[in-house]
């Protein structure tokens, strides 16, 4: 085997749906065919989703990345840069040397391993020093340990941004015989994909960082509560579990010390609320996930009425780089409220969407043009929802905002996970808000009665506005019911529920205006305000009557034709084959 070189291809959920399964098996058989002994791995999504399936060959003086393959490249690959040191210009994304500029302003540290290694190989994660960490951790007393991760400025990643130290030290102080760590690994937003990539990615990561927790709480069971709908996931989740405990990492006395951890996996069903700690806790006990009045908190009284600590997938990834390499360079990067990177899910209207990681503190601007490359199609920026559902839009003007905790919740946003979806001028506010309200309304466990009716009412509203039926009175109900459910519901998903309505109306009330005041839709979404005509630039090709799934456009060949607005349900793909553009919208 060529000990020299390495193929690696992008095997995360976005690189198999793009088609990488076929690229490997492609790329086994042209090997096999070529008579090329060669080490190749499934590694991770290394964030360049824009661009899978990805397939990088490792050589000595550097790393070649190929990008939006088919499966007929491979044979090209193969033959001409593995058996003929010719690089296939055609689909190469970078050579040795070069850096493609998605990265330039990123900084990756959860992510460092994240298509790089083996994430089915344990063995390759202690190649690049995995579980160093957890060995400086056990020469240290708990309490040296919680006071490390204290000075790092760590806040977590699950959205509310608490100090993760301090809450590591409550838990800890806690007067109890047992006790227990939670990865909350039940990613639901729209749009959200962070969580999902590292643990397919990483996976080791994370139980290095939970095992620190554990010994640092003095705790010695834990459980990753992970949605169902994460298989793959699952599967090296599992895969990883088994290895650490081979090594000694997980089981009784690890490396030899008196300290035991066992993490065990619950499977969540896909309800958000879960995503609620306490929810969380009720759902792996058997219950029902509903969230329950605090205090207590769960540091005090949580899983099974013990002391708990809760963190999510990418603060557990943190824990483990800050053990091994020190509290004092990862409190460096960032801002001074807030130590380390962010990594974010960027979605949407945008030309290079993909997992993203920068330095806290980094602006709207930098993720959104120079990382992401700005807005996709001939269109222009308009909003960018941060913070999930329950988020909030920030216009132009906000896109010099630094991404930090404090800064987004002032301008009416919050941190979140990570999600972050970009919007364009084709996009509608109103539906926008429309949209995710209706999300969070499904979700409501139904307890509060603020959440479950309140966002009703309030979905009822947003649905009479895109149907230019509301009234003047309701832009105010709005504000008022949306104040309402913030101060009355007992969760984070009902206080934050009415955030994307607060910020439309706060940002773009004068959409609301038109919708309500002129019975338009200026971005020509909402389907009851707009009519689709067809112009005398015509050519009567057909296409559109062809396409039409009601019947609803009539004409003869290579003359004009028309749309019979009684039988037209307005969904554009008439305007989509056009090959002409003589289709209108208004």
């Amino acid at each position: 085997m060529n000990e020299e070189r390495r193929v690696l291809v992008g095997y995360a959920s976005c690189g198999i749906a793009a088609g990488s399964e076929q690229i490997y098996e492609e790329l086994t058989d042209q090997l096999e065919e070529h008579e090329i002994d060669i080490q190749v791995d499934k590694v991770g999504c290394i964030g360049m989703c824009h661009n899978e399936p990805i397939l990088e060959i490792e050589e000595e003086d550097g790393k070649y990345t190929y990008g939006n393959l088919e499966e007929d490249d491979v044979e090209k690959i193969v033959g001409q840069h593995l058996e003929d040191n010719t690089p296939y210009e055609e689909r190469l994304i970078t050579a040795p040397g070069e850096e493609y500029d998605y990265f330039s302003e990123q900084k990756k540290l959860v992510l460092r391993n994240s298509g790089v290694i083996d994430p089915e190989s344990i063995g390759d994660y202690l190649e690049k020093d995995g579980y160093e960490g957890l060995k400086n951790a056990l020469d240290e007393e708990p309490d040296e340990v919680i006071e490390t991760i204290k000075e790092s400025n760590l806040r977590g990643r699950g959205g509310a941004g608490f100090p993760t130290g301090v809450k590591w030290q409550f838990a800890r102080d806690a007067d109890s015989d047992e006790k227990y760590i939670i990865c909350n690994a039940d990613e639901g937003d729209p749009g959200a994909f962070m969580d999902r990539s590292l643990l397919e990615g990483d996976p080791h990561a994370v139980l290095e960082g939970m095992i620190i927790g554990g010994y640092a709480i003095g705790a010695d069971k834990a459980y990753i509560y992970c949605r169902a709908e994460y298989p793959l996931a699952l599967r090296r989740l599992n895969i990883a579990i088994d290895q650490a405990k081979e090594k000694g990492f997980l089981g009784d006395n690890i490396l030899g010390t008196d300290f035991s951890f066992d993490i065990k996996i619950k499977e969540g069903a896909g309800a958000f609320v879960c995503g609620e700690e306490t929810a969380l806790m009720h759902s792996i006990e058997g219950k029902r996930g509903m969230p329950r009045p605090r205090p207590p908190f769960p540091a005090q009284e949580g899983l099974f009425d013990e002391p708990t600590n809760i963190n999510n997938v990418e603060t557990w990834a943190n824990v483990s780089y800050i053990m091994r390499e020190g509290a004092k360079g990862f409190a460096e990067i960032g801002t001074d409220e807030s130590g380390g990177t962010k990594v974010f899910a960027l979605a949407g209207k945008i030309k290079r969407g993909g997992l993203v990681e920068v330095p806290l503190g980094t602006t709207l601007q930098e993720i959104i043009y120079d990382i992401g490359n700005g807005i996709e199609g001939d269109n222009e920026f308009k909003a960018v929802q941060l913070g999930g559902p329950s988020g909030g839009c920030l216009p132009s003007e906000h896109l010099d905002t630094p991404v930090d905790y404090e800064t987004l919740t002032d301008a009416g946003a919050i941190m979140g996970s990570g999600g972050m979806v970009v919007m364009a001028d084709s996009d509608c506010m109103v539906n926008v808000a429309q949209y995710f309200l209706d999300f969070t309304q499904e979700e409501s466990c139904g307890k509060c009665t603020f959440c479950r009716v309140g966002t009703k009412r309030m979905l009822e509203m947003l649905d009479d506005f895109s149907e230019g039926e509301g009234t003047a009175e309701d832009i105010e109900r709005l504000r008022y019911l949306a104040d309402k459910i913030n101060s009355h519901s007992l969760c984070g998903l009902g206080q934050t529920a009415p955030n994307p309505v607060l910020t439309t109306l706060r940002y773009f009330e004068d959409e609301y205006e038109a919708h309500l005041e002129e019975d338009t839709c200026p971005a020509a979404v909402c389907k009851e305000l707009i009519e689709y005509s067809i112009t005398d630039d015509c050519i009567g090709c057909g296409q559109c009557a062809q396409e039409c799934p009601e019947d609803a456009i009539t004409g003869e060949s290579q003359e004009k034709h028309e749309i019979d607005q009684e039988v037209c349900i307005k969904c554009g793909a008439c305007q989509e084959v056009c090959p002409v553009d003589a289709v209108e919208v208004e």
